[in-house]
């Protein structure tokens, strides 16, 4: 059986947890952003701030790979994971962004459903994160984001089915098919992450 030696301090897995937690809030404030009567303008602030503080996050675990002589786990898995967590929250930005510039005000309820879908992948995510130090019961993790994602699949072909149902203008349709395809690519990316978590944690097995 082969030994590999690994470091002992925790700010890797610190540093993805935060990054999670990031993610975490960013979803929150998609949620309030579809709010009815939401201060769009005042949620995006916050979004841009909260996508900010991820990106902080996400340079700092850059620098500590580029200080570090012994890595947790492979390195190139490292820049993977970070990269890929501070996508997801570009994604959520994005969504918030694409609301506030278009002016809508009116969405449609289904949108609401995919927030939903999101915000439990940002929690498992969250949950996840530490887990990575032991590498012990994430299975349950990724099969669940799995399970998520072909849910928000489902969820994302009915609102399409509805947006050309005839019941929107033409413009409205253009609006939201953007806002609801972005909603889509921020929960494959969360499916992204749950893979690569999967990859490394069958090659450190």
């Amino acid at each position: 059986m082969a030994f590999r030696l690994r470091p002992v301090e925790t700010a890797f897995y610190d540093l993805f947890t935060e990054s999670a937690e990031h993610l975490v809030v960013g979803a929150g404030l998609l949620a309030e952003m579809l709010a009815e009567g939401a201060d769009h303008e005042a949620v995006a602030q916050r979004m841009r701030e909260a996508e900010h503080a991820a990106d902080e996050t996400t340079h700092a675990i850059v620098r500590r790979v580029n200080q570090t002589f012994v890595t947790p786990f492979d390195r190139e898995d490292i820049y993977r994971l970070a990269s890929q967590l501070d996508d997801v929250m570009d994604m959520m930005d994005e969504v918030v962004d694409l609301i506030l510039l278009y002016e809508v005000r009116t969405l449609p309820p289904e949108l609401s459903e995919q927030v939903e879908v999101l915000q439990q992948c940002a929690d498992l995510t969250a949950a996840a994160m530490p887990k990575l130090q032991s590498m012990q019961s994430l299975e349950d993790y990724w099969i669940e984001i799995n399970r998520l994602e072909n849910a928000g699949d489902r969820n994302h072909r009915r609102t399409l089915a509805k947006l050309f149902s005839g019941e929107f203008k033409t413009i409205e349709v253009l609006k939201l098919k953007d806002i609801v395809e972005a909603l889509e690519h921020g929960i494959d990316a969360f499916e992204s992450v749950a893979n690569i978590i999967e990859q490394i944690a069958v090659k450190e097995s």
